[in-house]
C-alpha cells in the first residue's frame, strides 16, 4: 500500500525494474500509456512495441501487432483506458518476460489472473476506495531488481520489508478500501461483481447502438465496461446533454480535461 498515485509508479516501475544495459516495452493504447512512456524513457531505454495512437486509440491492438523485444525487462501495458472508452479483454502473451499491469480503472471489477503478471499497480479512486492510496502487487523474484542505490522510498524492496508502514500510511484511506472489500464479497467477490458490471455495460452499449443518435468512439470488441464513451451527432447536442444529465443529478460527464473535456461523453 502506497501514495503518490498511478502517476507515481510511471517513475517507479522503470526504476526498480528496467535494469541497466536492458530495455523496457510499452504498449501505447491512451492517455495514460503515453505517460508512462513519457516518465519510463527518463530512467532508460523504452521501445513502444505497439501502439493504435493512428486509430486515435479506439481500439487495442491485437497480439501480431506486438512487436515484442527477445529479452525485455519487462511489458507494460494500461488494462482499461478511460479517456478512450477500450479495455484489454485478453491480456496480452508476453512470454517469458514479466508483464507490469497499469490496472488503476478496472482492477477488482472482474477476476484478474495474477499468474500472468510480474506486476500489478493501481490507484485505489476508481474501484478500490479513496484517492490517496495506491496498491502495487509484486512478484517477489523481482525485487532483486530494485538496486540499494535508489532512494529509500522508490525503492520496492523497502516497503515490502516494512509491511508498507516505512513511513506513515493513508490510515483513513486504508479502513475505507478494507470496507470497500468487504462490500465486494457481499457481492459474490470479483466473479459477482464482474457480471454486475457486464449487465450495466451491455445495457448502455445497447442503447448507444440501437438509437443510430449517439455514436460510441471505441470498437466494439474493444469497448471498456468501466468507462462507456460516446458522442452526439453536433456538439450543441452533447452540450445540452451533459446540461440536461446535470440537472437530472448526473454531473461529470463531459470529456475528460486531459482532451480539454471535448472527448464526447464518458459514463
Amino acid at each position: 500500500m502506497l501514495q503518490g498515485g498511478a502517476s507515481l509508479q510511471f517513475s517507479m516501475v522503470p526504476m526498480n525494474l528496467l535494469t541497466p544495459g536492458s530495455a523496457a516495452d510499452y504498449i501505447d493504447t491512451g492517455s495514460w500509456a503515453e505517460k508512462a512512456i513519457k516518465e519510463a524513457r527518463r530512467v532508460g531505454t523504452v521501445h513502444v512495441t505497439g501502439s493504435t495512437k493512428a486509430d486515435h486509440y479506439a481500439r487495442i491492438p491485437a497480439q501480431a501487432e506486438l512487436e515484442l523485444t527477445p529479452g525485455a525487462a519487462y511489458v507494460h501495458m494500461t488494462s482499461n483506458n478511460t479517456i478512450e472508452g477500450t479495455q484489454w479483454n485478453v491480456l496480452p502473451d508476453a512470454g517469458s518476460v514479466p508483464l507490469v499491469s497499469d490496472a488503476s480503472s478496472d482492477i477488482f471489477s472482474r477476476p484478474i489472473d495474477i499468474a500472468r503478471h510480474g506486476l500489478i499497480y493501481a490507484g485505489a479512486q476508481k474501484n478500490l476506495g479513496p484517492a490517496g492510496v495506491t496498491l502495487v502487487i509484486i512478484r517477489e523474484d523481482l525485487l532483486a531488481r530494485s538496486a540499494d542505490t535508489l532512494h529509500t522510498m522508490l525503492n520496492y524492496s523497502t516497503h515490502v520489508k516494512n509491511d508498507s508502514l516505512y513511513n506513515t500510511p493513508n490510515t483513513f484511506g486504508i479502513y475505507l478500501l478494507g470496507l470497500t472489500m468487504k462490500w465486494l464479497r457481499s457481492q459474490g467477490g470479483l466473479s459477482g461483481i464482474h457480471v454486475i458490471n457486464e449487465r450495466k455495460a451491455a445495457t448502455l452499449y445497447a442503447e448507444i447502438d440501437r438509437t443510430g443518435f449517439y455514436r460510441g468512439t471505441s470498437q466494439k470488441d474493444s469497448r471498456s465496461r468501466m468507462n462507456v464513451t460516446f458522442r452526439l451527432p453536433s456538439e450543441d447536442l452533447e452540450k445540452a446533454f451533459v446540461r440536461e444529465a446535470a440537472a437530472s443529478g448526473f454531473d461529470g460527464l463531459k470529456g475528460h480535461r486531459l482532451v480539454g473535456g471535448d472527448a464526447g461523453i464518458h459514463l
